[in-house]
């Protein structure tokens, strides 16, 4: 007997009775309930987390994307200035030789005529130079001519040899003389 006691009170614990429905049923609902309270309680605040955080990546990978296109956009810009001042500044350095050809040329043509105007200076004082010597050379044939004279009439001499002095005098000083 104590076996077949034994085997009821085993068979006891496997035993389908109302209890054990209604405590599993208990159990069920409470299981349920709970699911839906920690649903609510931290699995929305968790997805709604979730969600935000999507909306946040998805919101900051269009701005990066429309900051993207605004720097190219810029860049392009840029570009386009630093284009814009290489020109500028190439029609600047063109204008400014353009300039300092012009300048050098003016110099060069203001050097010229300085050049001209002392050389045609240093033609007239030559000029004048060369007047003042056949002056002078005139002068100095006209003291001769006179000392002559006087030892002429010092010496008494015929005409003869007068017009023979005053040839070789001639012939001393050349004939050039008389011309200049």
């Amino acid at each position: 007997m104590i076996l077949l006691t034994e085997v009821q009170g085993m068979s006891r614990l496997f035993d389908l009775d109302w209890q054990l429905i209604a405590d599993s049923c208990l159990m069920i609902i409470a299981v349920f309930v709970l699911f839906l309270l920690m649903s609510y309680l931290l699995f929305n605040p968790a997805r709604n987390m979730l969600n935000s955080r999507k909306d946040k990546i998805r919101n900051d990978l269009e701005t990066a994307k429309q900051d993207m296109e605004e720097a190219g956009r810029l860049k392009e810009e840029y570009e386009t200035k630093l284009k814009e001042i290489d020109r500028e500044a190439e029609s600047i350095l063109t204008e400014a030789r353009k300039k300092a050809l012009n300048n050098e040329n003016q110099i060069i043509a203001q050097a010229r005529e300085e050049a001209a105007r002392i050389l045609e200076r240093a033609r007239i004082e030559a000029e004048l130079e060369k007047q003042k010597m056949s002056d002078e050379v005139k002068q100095e044939i006209i003291s001769v001519a006179s000392l002559m004279a006087g030892k002429v009439v010092a010496a008494s001499i015929d005409t003869t040899v007068q017009n023979q002095l005053i040839d070789e005098t001639l012939k001393e000083m050349g004939d050039k003389t008389w011309l200049n």
